[in-house]
């Protein structure tokens, strides 16, 4: 009986803090689909329509962005509206659709199309490139990490070949090595 009391006293302590822990108000994590449609529906909004002030409401002003067609990550959101702005610039009929979005977590995908017509010039890691007059459409990924209502960190992902392809440039190999001397 002695025996039994004390192992009722060492479970006490541990059922009240189970109680404890079970009655805590849960901590919402992740995002919402309304929550990420709204995000979805201000960038495009901001995009479309060229008013880029739009972005402060649904991204952290520290954004880090990880962009395929960039040689290195974009830091704050004044360097993502530049970098916004060149691509209005590049392309005056700029236009963007939100193909579909799916919702995990902290994260949203998106799966975009884009088209426009390239009267440049086009600002790239290589240069300018010279306007070609040429009509664009295609297809990319956006991995957006959500922290307290706002883009905190976005991942791009698009065929970067296949977008300079319908501008008209070409990808010629590299000449032949000399011949050796012998």
């Amino acid at each position: 009986m002695k025996k039994s009391k004390i192992q009722f006293v060492k479970v006490i302590p541990l059922l009240l803090l189970c109680l404890a822990i079970g009655c805590q108000k849960q901590v919402k994590e992740g995002t919402t689909e309304e929550e990420a449609k709204v995000i979805g529906d201000q960038y495009l909004k901001a995009r479309n329509e060229v008013n880029l002030s739009l972005l402060d409401e649904i991204m952290d002003p520290q954004i880090v962005v990880h962009d395929s067609s960039q040689p290195e990550t974009m830091v704050g959101l004044n360097a993502l509206k530049n970098q916004y702005t060149f691509s209005h610039t590049a392309f005056p009929d700029f236009h963007m659709m939100l193909d579909e979005m799916i919702v995990k977590g902290d994260k949203i995908v998106w799966l975009w199309t884009l088209t426009g017509t390239y009267t440049g010039p086009l600002h790239t890691p290589l240069g300018d490139l010279p306007p070609t007059g040429k009509k664009i459409r295609f297809s990319g990924v956006a991995i957006d990490r959500v922290v307290n209502g706002k883009v905190a960190e976005e991942w791009v992902f698009f065929n970067v070949l296949e977008l300079l392809t319908q501008l008209g440039f070409t990808i010629a190999p590299p000449p032949p090595p000399p011949p050796a001397k012998e």
